[in-house]
């Protein structure tokens, strides 16, 4: 099996902050990465220890986001340092992977 390394990147963010449709843009028609996912949360909080929940009796519209993608390691440090003005601080993590081609 051939492997090719990739640099894995995850961006948190909440429904509220309204970056989703921007970022999916950006990632799919600016940068064209080789994939995306989009994963909607239950609950969360962050740094703030504002809890974001969903539940039967309170239906939030600020549940936790985190938009994942991957791609070359080169490619995605340029995208990195495009978007870094887009996340606060602590809000992106990524990790070196291998995926097979």
């Amino acid at each position: 099996m051939k492997t090719m390394k990739v640099t894995v990147v995850r961006m948190y963010c909440t429904e509220g902050q309204g970056k989703l449709k921007d970022m999916l843009s950006r990632l799919h028609d600016d940068y064209h990465v080789r994939g995306v996912t989009v994963f909607r949360g239950v609950a969360g909080f962050g740094a703030s220890g504002e809890l974001h929940s969903s539940s039967l009796l309170d239906i939030s519209l600020d549940l936790p986001q985190v938009i994942e993608f991957f791609d070359e390691q080169e490619k995605v440090a340029g995208i990195l340092s495009d978007l870094s003005s887009s996340f606060e601080p602590g809000h992106v993590v990524s990790w070196s992977a291998e995926v097979n081609i």
